[in-house]
This record gives structure tokens, C-alpha cells and sequence, in this order.
């Protein structure tokens, strides 16, 4: 990853943790999913008005001009707004990723509904804002707020269209502009998608410029940088590439820096990036013990309360099934370590999920189980995996539950941290994680194999294996 790009993944990174990163998403973002660009889109309005649409650029005149030649009747426009948003298509990876972060605030031009579609994908209430009454209300225990800015499929009539609705949108959607001022100065923006064409935004931004002057807040953008198009001459190429260069430093004056890819997939590569990083800020401890092994029952559990309290002060957050034997001490320790520093406890930071023990509905309960334990995991970027034990049918054996937690959070991408000195499941887990380790895959790989070969020596103690996993946690946050 480039320096440029790793600083932008930092950055997001860190106003996510902060829960201050908002998505201002444009034409672009749904562009892969079928839906026309605008040139497309207006092409018969061009052919009836005797225009080429290959030599129009200003297309929101355009449109005027289709409603002047029409007596201000916009039906045919309202017409293609319906048919071509309203076609079924699914959202985008870009959309996925983006509604399975924390994001609480979403801005953005386009007509579709592919963004509130995906935050419902994730399990997310949407409020939908596209008139300055809807404001006003809020919809209960809502998850993210999407600011339609410029209308709704569902309502073309009052969408953004014609040179008239632009000119008229500072007074008649003087809520929307005084909204989106307020979180400019309060959020950290991305912008994806977005052409920085709209006049709309760009006095918006314009006005927070002005307000706040050498104080602004710093946006972020991705764009593609422009490459040579076949047949076009060096010349050409390289009045593009000067001409991109100079509004990449216009928008660096309204507060927004950008960062080019050569490839629009970069972009998901990107946001995948961020996701990562931000998930590796929680930790799935997968534990159980009727009994600890070589290791007496009080040092045991001291060590999961000591490593469960590191893991805090590490500023991660902690998700646990509270198993047998481990729970207790997974508690204490991140407890110990929030009140110690004088913090108060979050909803987050702590989440304990006992697992049901009886049926009592309809579905089967190792039905319940996978689904709860696919539930947790999915919260995090590490899992852990410490002892694994359950004693059955007269006898100790390993825990098929921890096997099951290990494979979920295998496929679901997190990285797998077993305690193998601990024994049982873990023990196993270790094996195979150990000997399917690619050092190639992460920035410190090495050093990283390094600890997990320690985890899964005979001869290392408890304190030595909690020193080894606090540094993977350590060098996983530090890519650099």
C-alpha cells in the first residue's frame, strides 16, 4: 500500500473509532450497478431538442432547456427518472462495506434507494430525508440518517433537475443547506463518487470556507487519476493530467484532500482496508474450562482476567460468549482496567453474549448457537482462542463449540490468535493456524510468526503467552 493510501486509511480509520466519518456518495457509487450516467440518461431529451449529446457538458441546462421547449411540463424527465432508478439492481461491495461500518451519516445526490437497501441488508434502521419536513422527525432507533439532497425516486416531481431547482434550492431547501453545512464543520466527510459538479455543494462548501477560513475541518475524496485514452496524443494527456492537478488543489482550498487511484477498484480495496483495521479494535474471546490442564485453576484464571485487562488498556474493545470458567475473568479484567483509568463503561466496549441453554421456540438450539456465535464474531477482527474444554457424557473433552466459533471467525476473515499452550481446542486450533500462516499476507509478518510460534511452545509460561498476544494485537494496530 502506498504512503498516500495508507494515510487515508489511517485517517478513516480514526474518525470512525471517534464516530465522526460521514459518506457523501455521488453518481459514482451507483454507476456499477447498471444504473446510466446522466449523458445516457438525457440523450433522448438531447435528440428531441436537435442537440448532440457527445457535445453537451452543462447537462442541468440541458434539462432546462427540455422544460422551456415544454412550457415548464417536466413529465418526460420525471418519466425517465422513474423508469431508469426504479429498475431493480443490487447494490454495490462499496455499498456493503459502507453500511456495515458505524457510519451514522449519510449525503448524497442520487435518486436511488441502493444505500438505505443496504444499511437494511445489514440490519440497520435507515431515516430517509428528502424534504425539509421529514427533518423534523426522527425515526425510532434509527441506526444512520441519508440525506437525500436532491429527492427520491419515489417522488420525481420534487426531485433536483432544471437549472430552476438549482437556483431555487438555497431558499426552498434552506434546511437541507444549513444541515449539511452543520455536519461539514462537525464530521469527517468522504466523498465518493462525486464529481464536484454540483452547484448546490460547491456553495455550501463555499460558505463553510468563508466561516471558518484557515480552521476547517479535513474532508477526504477519491478519484481516479486520469490515464492517456487511446490514440490521444501526449499533448492532450498531459493538459488533462495538469488540469486534474489544479482541481485537486482547488478542492484542498475548500478543506477536502484527495487521494487518486488508477482503478475504481482500488476503491473497495480501500474501504476493505478500513474495515479491517477498524474491526482489529475488537477482540472475540473464544474460551471454555471445566478444567485447565498443566495449569492450576487460580493462575488460570488470573491469566485470562490479566489478558482480558491488557487487551482493554490496548484500547480495544472485548465481545465474549462468557464461557465456562473464562467469563468471569474476562469481566474483571476489563472492568479493573476501564474504572482504573477513571472511564465509564460503554455499550461497546464490553459485550457478553451468555448462550441460551434451553429450547424454548421454534428454531433447534444449535441453530440459535451458530447464528448468535456468527453474530458475535462478525463484531470483530481478532479472535482469540484460550483453553476449549466441556465435560460430557462422564468425561473431559474439547470444545466442539470452540471449533464451530473458529471456523466462523476463520471464514469471516478475522485474525485467529490460539493459545496453544492452554491446551484442548486451543491447542489444536494452534496447530493449524501455526502451519497455514503466510508471513507475505501482513506488513510484520514475521514478526508476527514470531509470537505465535511462542503461544504454542511447550516450555512458555502463561505471562509469556500473554506478553506474546498483547505484541500481535500491537503489531496488527502499527502497519507501518
Amino acid at each position: 500500500m502506498s504512503k498516500e493510501r495508507e494515510r487515508l486509511v489511517a485517517a478513516l480509520t480514526h474518525e470512525l473509532h471517534e464516530s465522526n466519518l460521514a459518506i457523501f456518495a455521488g453518481a459514482g457509487l451507483s454507476s456499477g450497478v447498471g444504473f446510466v450516467n446522466w449523458s445516457e440518461l438525457l440523450k433522448p431529451i438531447a435528440d428531441e431538442l436537435d442537440l448532440d449529446i457527445t457535445l453537451e457538458t452543462d447537462l442541468v441546462t440541458l434539462a432546462q432547456y427540455h422544460a422551456n421547449a415544454n412550457q415548464a411540463n417536466r413529465g418526460k424527465l420525471n418519466q425517465l427518472l422513474v423508469t431508469e432508478f426504479s429498475q431493480s439492481a443490487e447494490e454495490t461491495e462499496n455499498h456493503r462495506i459502507l453500511a456495515r461500518l458505524p457510519i451514522e451519516t449519510y449525503w448524497t445526490t442520487n435518486y436511488d434507494t441502493l444505500i438505505e437497501t443496504a444499511l437494511s441488508g445489514s440490519g440497520k434502521v435507515a431515516d430517509i430525508k428528502y424534504t425539509p419536513k421529514q427533518l423534523a422527525f426522527t425515526k425510532p432507533k434509527r441506526d444512520a440518517v441519508v440525506y437525500k439532497m436532491h429527492g427520491d425516486v419515489t417522488h420525481p416531481g420534487d426531485a433536483v433537475l432544471i437549472r430552476d431547482d438549482y437556483e431555487k434550492y438555497h431558499i426552498k431547501m434552506e434546511p437541507f443547506v444549513t444541515a449539511l453545512s452543520g455536519d461539514l464543520v462537525s464530521k469527517t466527510f468522504l466523498f465518493l463518487g462525486f464529481s464536484f459538479t454540483d452547484p448546490n455543494l460547491e456553495y455550501i462548501l463555499s460558505r463553510v470556507r468563508v466561516h471558518y477560513a484557515n480552521d476547517q475541518r479535513q474532508h477526504h475524496c477519491i478519484l481516479r487519476r486520469v490515464s492517456q485514452k487511446k490514440a490521444e496524443g501526449l499533448a492532450d494527456f498531459e493538459y488533462r493530467v495538469r488540469k486534474q492537478q489544479l482541481f485537486v488543489q482547488e478542492l484542498l482550498r475548500v478543506g477536502i484532500k484527495t487521494t487518486l487511484v488508477a482503478e475504481y477498484s482500488e476503491i473497495t480495496e480501500i474501504l476493505r482496508e478500513v474495515e479491517t483495521r477498524y474491526k482489529q479494535r475488537t477482540v472475540f474471546i473464544s474460551g471454555a474450562a471445566h478444567e485447565y490442564g498443566k495449569w492450576p485453576q487460580a493462575e488460570s484464571q488470573l491469566f485470562v482476567y490479566q489478558l482480558s485487562k491488557d487487551i482493554a488498556a490496548a484500547q480495544c474493545k472485548v465481545v465474549s460468549g462468557f464461557g465456562l470458567g473464562i467469563g468471569s475473568s474476562v469481566i474483571s479484567g476489563v472492568l479493573e482496567q476501564i474504572y482504573m483509568k477513571g472511564g465509564r463503561l460503554d455499550h461497546d466496549q464490553l459485550i457478553l453474549r451468555p448462550f441460551p441453554q434451553y429450547q424454548v421456540g421454534v428454531k433447534p438450539l444449535p441453530q440459535v448457537w451458530t447464528e448468535y456465535r456468527g453474530d458475535m464474531i462478525s463484531r470483530a477482527g481478532i479472535a482469540i482462542f484460550v483453553f476449549g474444554n466441556k465435560f460430557q457424557d462422564g468425561a473431559v473433552m474439547s470444545s466442539n463449540g470452540m471449533r464451530e466459533e473458529y471456523e466462523i471467525a476463520k471464514n469471516k476473515g478475522l485474525f485467529l490468535i490460539p493459545i496453544g499452550i492452554t491446551g484442548f481446542m486451543a491447542q489444536e486450533i494452534w496447530l493449524e493456524v501455526y502451519s497455514e500462516f503466510i508471513e507475505s499476507n501482513y506488513a510484520k509478518g514475521q514478526e508476527i510468526k514470531k509470537q505465535l510460534e511462542i503461544l504454542g511452545n511447550k516450555g512458555t509460561s502463561l505471562d509469556e503467552a500473554r506478553v506474546a498476544v498483547v505484541k500481535i494485537i500491537s503489531l496488527l494496530k502499527n502497519k507501518e
